[in-house]
C-alpha cells in the first residue's frame, strides 16, 4: 500500500476505482446507442453533428459558471483543430464501422489506439522497451484473431475500425504535447464544438437526416448526456483519487462492456475472435497502462 492510500479512508478510496468504471461503461454503452439511432433513420454525419453539438452546450454553461480557465494561444489552436480533424475524423470511423462490422468488434478495434501510440512514439524518438514490444505483440496478435477467425465483418468495417484508432492515437499524441490546455473540461469543451462546427459542415452539404421518433432522438441525448458528458467527467473525477496503473487498467473494461452491452441489447452474438482477440488486445493495453499516463489516453472519445 503507498503513503498517499494510507491517508484515504476505506470509502474514499473505493470511489474512484468506481468512477472510473462507471465512465468506461458509459464509453462502452456509446455503440449501442448509435445502432439504435441509426436504426431510426439518423445519417452518421446527422448523429456525430447532434452528439457533439449537445455534448458542447452541454459542459459550456458549467465551464462558465464555474469559471474554469479556458486555453489560451497556441494550445488553443491546438485543441481547435483536434477537435475539428482529429477527432471528428476518428468519431466519423468509429461510426461508419457500426454500418459494417459489429458493435464489440468496432469497439475491440478502437482499443488498439495505446499500441500505435507506442509505435509512434517510437518512430519520434522514444525507446521501443521489452515491455512495449511485448504490447505490440500481443495487440497485433488479438488483431489477426479478430480478423483471422471470423470473416463476417467487412473489410471496409475492418479498416474504418482501424482508421479510428490510428486518428485516435494521432489525436492523443498531438494533446500530450499541449503545454497549456486550461481546465479538462474547458479542453474538453473547446474539442466538442470544434467537432461540432466540422460536422455541421458536412450536414450542410449532406442534408440532416434527424432521427424521426422519440426513441432516435433518445439515443443521441443518451450518446451526448451518458457517453460524453457524464464519462468525461467521472473519468476526471476519478483520476483525483487513483493512480496512474490503476486508472488505466480500469479503463480496459471499455470494450468489454461493448460487446456485452451488444450481446443483450442487440442480440450480436459473442464470437471466438471476439472472445481470443479481445483478451489479447485488452492484455496489451494492460501492459502498457504501466507505462503510460491517464492523462496522455483520453479526455473524450
Amino acid at each position: 500500500m503507498t503513503a498517499s492510500a494510507t491517508t484515504l479512508s476505506p470509502g474514499h478510496s473505493l470511489l474512484g476505482p468506481a468512477q472510473i468504471l462507471l465512465s468506461a461503461v458509459a464509453f462502452g454503452a456509446m455503440a449501442i446507442f448509435a445502432k439504435q439511432a441509426y436504426a431510426d433513420g439518423v445519417s452518421t454525419g446527422s448523429l456525430l453533428f447532434l452528439r457533439f453539438l449537445v455534448a458542447g452546450l452541454l459542459l459550456l454553461p458549467w465551464v462558465l459558471w464555474r469559471r474554469l480557465p479556458w486555453p489560451r494561444g497556441r494550445s488553443l489552436l491546438t485543441l481547435i483543430a483536434m477537435g475539428a480533424v482529429g477527432y471528428a475524423g476518428m468519431s466519423a470511423c468509429y461510426f461508419n464501422a457500426l454500418h459494417y462490422a459489429s458493435a464489440g468488434t468496432v469497439a475491440l478495434l478502437l482499443y488498439l489506439f495505446p499500441v500505435i501510440v507506442i509505435l509512434l512514439s517510437s518512430l519520434l524518438g522514444e525507446p521501443l522497451t521489452r515491455r512495449r514490444l511485448l504490447a505490440l505483440l500481443l495487440a497485433l496478435g488479438g488483431l489477426a484473431v479478430t480478423i483471422g477467425l471470423e470473416w463476417s465483418t467487412s473489410l471496409r468495417g475492418l479498416l474504418l475500425g482501424l482508421g479510428a484508432a490510428l486518428i485516435y492515437a494521432l489525436y492523443i499524441l498531438a494533446g500530450s504535447r499541449l503545454r497549456e490546455r486550461g481546465h479538462p473540461l474547458a479542453a474538453a469543451c473547446v474539442v466538442t464544438l470544434s467537432a461540432a462546427l466540422c460536422n455541421g459542415i458536412v450536414v450542410s452539404l449532406q442534408g440532416l437526416q434527424p432521427p424521426v421518433s422519440g426513441s432516435g432522438l433518445l439515443a443521441i441525448a443518451l450518446i451526448a448526456l451518458i457517453s460524453t458528458v457524464i464519462a468525461i467527467t467521472l473519468f476526471l473525477a476519478g483520476l483525483e483519487k487513483t493512480d496512474a496503473t490503476q486508472a488505466s487498467l480500469l479503463s480496459t473494461v471499455e470494450p468489454v462492456v461493448t460487446v456485452l452491452l451488444a450481446a443483450v441489447f442487440l442480440h450480436e452474438a459473442v464470437t471466438l475472435s471476439q472472445l481470443a482477440g479481445g483478451a489479447l488486445i485488452l492484455a496489451a493495453v494492460v501492459v502498457i497502462s504501466r507505462e503510460r499516463k491517464p492523462a496522455e489516453l483520453t479526455l473524450t472519445e
